[in-house]
């Protein structure tokens, strides 16, 4: 575990590097990630960092198995949402096109806009899925082609990976229990 905490203070991780780190790590069983989770960027240089935390990402909720709220946001104001994922496969091709999406001024143009596509519903489901070898909790997307992969760096902490069917590479982040 020493290993992690290395990577991590050094700040942002080579792709290779966190992927590596990524295997080292145990599986998680189902039971381990339901409740909430509060959720940080880990940077590897991938098109994407940056772009959870300009937007207010929360983290997780993992209600059952079957009920997962899997994107919780701010809107800058004190209360937080549960969003459908609705467009995920446009926005990640946006923001890859343009990273002007990603700057503090676009997040606080669009941040207002989020309570537009909050509900009420569940969003993914977890389920146990072998990924890279290794069977682990995953949690797998209702309406958008998204698989996040999980696996125990300690009790209260993941490592997750998001493999979206049409990116080059995975894209990683982190839980904490919350």
């Amino acid at each position: 575990m020493n290993a992690f905490y290395r990577t991590v203070s050094r700040g942002s991780v080579r792709f290779e590097d966190a992927l590596s780190l990524f295997d080292s790590l145990d599986a998680v069983e189902l039971d381990a990630m339901l409740g909430r989770w509060l959720g940080a960027e880990f940077p590897t240089g991938h098109p994407l960092d940056g772009v959870l935390s300009a937007y207010g990402w929360q983290g997780k909720h993992f209600r059952t198995a079957e009920h997962v709220d899997p994107l919780l946001f701010t809107a800058g104001d004190a209360c937080s949402y549960r969003l459908r994922p609705l467009g995920a496969t446009w926005a990640v091709q946006a923001l890859q096109a343009w990273p002007a999406l990603k700057t503090p001024a676009a997040a606080r143009w669009a941040r207002p806009l989020l309570p537009l596509l909050s509900t009420q519903r569940s969003q993914a489901r977890l389920r146990m899925l072998e990924f890279r070898g290794v069977a682990t909790a995953a949690m797998v997307y209702d309406t958008v082609p998204i698989i996040d992969v999980f696996r125990r760096i300690d009790e209260a902490r993941v490592l997750g990976l998001m493999d979206m069917k049409g990116l080059d590479r995975p894209f990683f982040f982190l839980l904490r229990r919350g």
